[in-house]
């Protein structure tokens, strides 16, 4: 007899961003007529770079010969992309991976996931809490927590790692032992980015623990100041305990495209492993599970790399971090504390006079007619707050700020 796996049950409700979809609907439905405008998913909006473009439109055109046509690639990736991807961080960040330590995919969220796949149900895991929620239900889903403590808006079983203003959003390691630490610098929703010496504390700890730090570093492009870390590797010590995830949604505005990586050093270890171990042990996952990323996704990602396709790249970021400003700014005119929107595309924004997040997203809603997000909903340090996204047509952000700048009063 098929049975449920039922810590789907445990789930404590509906996923954030389809129930921001939802509500917007709903007040859609009773206020027909009037625009709303949207600062909420960061979902990029602008257009691909050319140079991006034009390596995806040859790769169709060598796809559309049989003399030239190819299928299945590597599982782990395209050697191209791969190699590009190792001298990218040896170039930029002055991290020295092997190239095979790389391993490509559709897109960092479901590597967030599947990466647990390496490590078992009986793992403790700690959170940084507010986080983007697929780390949160991922691990609910794979059996790792207790039911759901609605007093609390916390798992039984979950380490929660508190980001507030009073630590500036990064929080300090756990003081008890766990055996998996999710982190995010930049971090989504917060905007907070970690510096050296607080990565150092979570390398250290990991690795007197023999604890693995998963860290997603998606927004790393968006990285100003040189003095902060833009990869995990750049701590030292940081191989033999971290496995990396990273993005071209976020760098190449690859949202749709569908195309990530992440960084699995065959020094890695965890209490019971051995050196290499686990390397191995997610190559053959992926070569079981994933016929690989789409080579024509593969092929914009080559260009992405490359001194042109990055400028590029780096001329849509500057794009998405102007928005920011202008929202920040528009936000701090009418007394908001804000953090973030610098080295992030999301502001995160305290409500007034204790507000509840989601009662703050109705408000900027009703008055403003501007979608944003909850900060409720990527956990319970996020009460109060709301997160604004900077991806959006700059006319659009414009007029947005400007709705709320006229109506929203505190």
């Amino acid at each position: 007899m098929a049975r449920i796996n039922t810590n789907f049950s445990k789930l404590a409700a509906g996923y954030l961003f389809p129930e921001v979809a939802r509500r917007t609907r709903v007040w859609q439905e009773k206020n027909p007529g009037v625009k709303v405008m949207r600062l909420g998913i960061g979902n990029t909006t602008e257009a691909l770079p050319k140079e991006l473009v034009d390596a995806m439109k040859h790769k169709l055109d060598l796809l559309s010969d049989r003399s030239t046509y190819t299928g299945y690639g590597d599982e782990q990736g395209d050697v191209a992309l791969r190699q590009a991807l190792r001298d990218f961080y040896s170039r930029h960040y002055g991290v020295e991976l092997e190239m095979d330590e790389f391993f490509v995919s559709d897109g960092g969220k479901s590597d967030s996931a599947n990466i647990q796949d390496l490590f078992s149900e009986d793992n403790v895991v700690a959170i940084q809490d507010p986080a983007y929620p697929v780390y949160v239900d991922s691990n609910v889903v794979g059996g790792r927590t207790g039911e759901h403590d609605d007093s609390t808006d916390c798992y039984k079983g979950f380490v929660y790692l508190r980001s507030t203003a009073e630590n500036g959003f990064i929080p300090a390691p756990p003081e008890e032992k766990v055996d998996l630490i999710y982190l995010c610098s930049p971090n989504n929703p917060t905007g907070a980015v970690a510096t050296k010496a607080q990565l150092k504390a979570f390398v250290d700890y990991a690795r007197k623990n023999r604890a693995i730090i998963i860290f997603d570093a998606a927004y790393s492009a968006y990285i100003e100041d040189p003095e902060l870390p833009r990869s995990i590797y750049e701590i030292e010590g940081a191989k033999e305990c971290a496995i990396e995830i990273n993005s071209f949604s976020k760098l190449a505005g690859f949202t749709g495209v569908r195309l990530g990586w992440s960084i699995v050093p065959h020094d890695l270890v965890c209490e019971n492993s051995e050196r290499d171990e686990l390397h191995r042990m997610w190559n053959r996952r992926q070569c079981t599970f994933f016929n690989g990323a789409s080579n024509i996704a593969q092929a914009g990602g080559i260009a992405a790399l490359t001194d042109e396709g990055y400028r590029a790249c780096c001329e849509l970021v500057d794009y998405y971090k102007g928005n920011a400003r202008i929202i920040r700014e528009g936000m701090e005119s009418l007394g908001f504390t804000c953090y973030g929107g610098t080295d992030s595309p999301y502001i995160w924004t305290k409500g007034p006079n204790g507000i509840s997040s989601w009662d703050f997203f109705d408000m900027i809603l009703d008055r403003c007619h501007v979608v944003v997000t909850p900060g409720s909903g990527f956990g319970p340090a996020g009460e109060g707050y709301v997160r604004i996204s900077a991806y959006g047509h700059r006319e659009d952000v414009e007029a947005a700020v400007a709705s709320i700048k006229e109506n929203l009063k505190i």
